[in-house]
């Protein structure tokens, strides 16, 4: 190995990206960086002291690193091992609450769930969170929520579902029903009933698109075959709802989305009617930060939410948005740049980044 005095980068652009990087702590996936002194490898955003930059290497890889005689940071675990034994122990603690709400049992507390994972309560807590984007007791709630909602759909009476899906009693969901269920247990039950929900339709280069707006906002930008399937997937996620032509706000928001897909440029700015958990909405506000002509792969949008291993939550996240567009999930790849599943096409994904590039060159 070389001498620790001895400079071991080269001082070019690239390096120099990457040194400010570790100076900042950012997460940079798939890059390394290697400790002479201390004969270690890190990731970049590696939560240790920064090392003096003669004593740095620069890696590609972890397996490069370790074939040049450094071993793995304890501190950042770069090789992931650690991060598959924690997230598998989320994965087995999200079954068992999983298995407690299907059977109408309480879900068990966090401090049970902490001693089957074998950690302490506190520790548990905020590995939970870094995989999962959310606490123990939101996931929980999550599930809950579901279970009732799929109560309601089934035709159960509301009393009935909020007592199997293990919530306390039925005022606090009415109270909240915005939240837990988007509207409130009633209207879930008649399938939407008492909703209204305005359609406008238009032919984009990408194909055919529908707008559904409630009096909040926009809750649906979809693209499709025709008006007749896009009609028909509306119907059935609300088959009680009143589907009614366009008023003239709802003409307004199609002629902006047509508009914007024609002549992409900054934020589709419309008012929203999301409808999600707490987490869904918060990577979709995150998405809608991303400016156009821009990508972020998802392990770097999870670390930017301050969940490092949840690239994966956040992948399902993004599968979860029916606001096209103006809730930019196709700015969103791979680790290596690839485009991955898209609910409205890879050529649809692959079409709007490049027009967001041209328009951006």
């Amino acid at each position: 190995m070389s001498d620790a005095a001895e400079p071991l980068i080269d001082h070019d652009a690239g390096e120099e990206a990457l040194w400010a990087a570790l100076l900042r702590r950012e997460p940079l996936p798939g890059r390394f960086y290697a400790v002479t002194t201390q004969g270690v490898v890190c990731r970049l955003g590696c939560p240790a002291k920064p090392p003096l930059r003669r004593n740095v290497r620069f890696f590609d890889s972890v397996a490069e690193a370790v074939s040049a005689g450094f071993r793995p940071c304890l501190r950042c675990d770069p090789q992931g091992a650690r991060a598959g034994i924690h997230a598998a122990a989320v994965r087995a603690a999200c079954a068992d609450m999983e298995a407690a709400v299907s059977a109408g049992d309480a879900v068990p507390p966090l401090a049970a769930l902490a001693e089957r994972a074998g950690y302490a309560r506190h520790h548990f807590l905020r590995l939970f969170r870094q995989v999962a984007g959310v606490t123990p007791a939101s996931y929980a709630a999550a599930l809950r929520a579901r279970r009732l909602g799929e109560a309601l759909a089934a035709g159960e009476r509301v009393a009935d579902a909020v007592a199997s899906a293990g919530f306390g009693s039925e005022s606090r969901v009415y109270e909240d029903g915005a939240r837990v269920l988007g509207m409130t247990p009633g209207s879930v039950r008649r399938g939407g009933a008492g909703e209204v929900i305005r359609t406008a339709f238009g032919s984009s280069a990408l194909g055919p698109l529908m707008v559904g707006m409630t009096g909040r906002g926009v809750c649906s930008i979809e693209f499709g075959e025709d008006e007749a399937r896009l009609r028909a997937g509306l119907a059935a996620r609300f088959p009680a709802a009143r589907i009614e032509p366009a008023d003239e706000a709802a003409s307004e928001a199609v002629a902006r989305v047509l508009a914007w897909v024609e002549e992409p440029c900054g934020a589709l700015d419309l008012p929203l009617d999301l409808r999600g958990t707490a987490f869904q909405k918060r990577v979709w506000e995150a998405l809608r930060l991303i400016p156009a002509g821009g990508t972020v792969d998802y392990a770097e949008l999870a670390a930017r939410l301050g969940m490092p291993q949840g690239a994966r939550a956040v992948a399902r996240a993004c599968a979860g948005n029916g606001v096209a567009l103006a809730v930019p999930c196709h700015r969103v790849v791979g680790r290596d740049g690839a485009l991955r599943g898209y609910r409205w096409g890879i050529a649809r994904k692959a079409a709007l980044l490049r027009l967001e590039g041209a328009r951006r060159g």
